[in-house]
């Protein structure tokens, strides 16, 4: 009996079958979406004042190669210091000593409040304020001193601008990733014998890692996106470049699509590499499996083994 009402319910639990609910509007929607996307893509691609050819002839002029190679130099070079600017603040952050503490909270405060529209032009004018830059030892003839134009040209100012501006950005995201590591990790350190330096090299950091690269590497494509800002000092990178071209021969829709088209052939370049790095990144937390202070004590273990020990000549 027992075995026939199991076979029965079994029976009726093979005949019930799952039937998805119909989302007709989700169609209706994507391809309201799609009709609306591609009716775009081809009133740009037919427009008899668009001239495509323009466009494919100057993806590759002197000028503009030029002009992305100076973009490429100024994102590196100001996401550089951004990157070690970021470290040194976020340190100074988590320091106990309060004067330490003040002057990374006061750079923040500045960097991030202003726009860096205005840090750009600021630099680029600094000869206002300082005519020249002297170095001299006191009660001595003995000195230098440069005109500020000479000195802060173009390129310089926007690397600076750009530079300082990141480190303020990059400060929080290191500090976010510093939080993330546990606090236990410090005092493991420390009762090993590092100290604040050496944790924070070879314990905390590279922990930390895992939370900073993702969020750096949006900052390396938003640097990219923001060298462009650097036009209005005539820096000639490509948005200057292209700009340049279109006040003369007035192709100004085809000149900035041109601009365009390396801006996201960049960023593209710029995401793969970061998402190959987050992927190596994993690949080597996963095989690292023991935890970091676990391999700080193998290695100052090392090196106090009577191997690394200096030879007196006895055995």
């Amino acid at each position: 009996m027992i075995d026939s009402t199991l076979t029965e319910s079994q029976t009726q639990y093979e005949e019930l079958r799952t039937v998805a609910r119909r989302h007709p509007w989700r169609w209706v929607s994507a391809l309201l979406a799609l009709a609306a996307g591609l009716a775009i893509v081809w009133a740009f691609a037919t427009s008899p004042n668009l001239q495509w050819g323009e466009v494919g002839s100057y993806l590759t002029a002197g000028s503009v190669i030029d002009g992305i190679g100076l973009t490429v130099l100024l994102t590196v070079v100001a996401q550089g210091i951004g990157i070690v600017g970021g470290i040194v603040l976020a340190v100074m952050r988590r320091s106990s000593n309060p004067v330490l503490k003040t002057i990374s909270g006061l750079y923040l405060w500045i960097f991030r409040g202003t726009p860096v529209l205005i840090q750009i032009i600021f630099w680029y004018n600094l000869a206002l304020v300082f005519p020249a830059v002297a170095l001299h030892i006191p009660f001595t003839s003995i000195g230098f001193s440069v005109a500020t134009n000479s000195l802060i040209t173009p390129v310089a100012a926007a690397i600076i601008a750009l530079g300082l501006n990141e480190a303020a950005y990059m400060a929080e995201i290191v500090r976010g990733g510093l939080i993330s590591v546990e606090q236990g990790q410090s005092e493991a350190a420390a009762t090993i014998g590092m100290t604040g330096g050496q944790a924070m090299r070879h314990v905390i950091l590279p922990q930390a890692l895992r939370t900073i690269v993702p969020p750096t590497g949006n900052e390396l494509i938003n640097m990219l996106k923001n060298t462009s800002l650097v036009s209005v000092i005539a820096a000639r990178e490509l948005l200057t470049a292209s700009q340049q071209i279109y006040g003369v021969n007035y192709l100004v829709i085809e000149l900035l699509i041109v601009a365009s088209i390396w801006y996201l052939a960049l960023s593209t370049v710029a995401s793969l590499a970061q998402s190959y790095l987050e992927r190596r990144l994993q690949v080597v937390l996963r095989v690292r499996q023991q935890p970091w202070t676990t391999r700080a004590v193998k290695y100052l273990a090392s090196l106090r083994s009577p191997a690394h020990l200096p030879s007196d000549g006895t055995s």
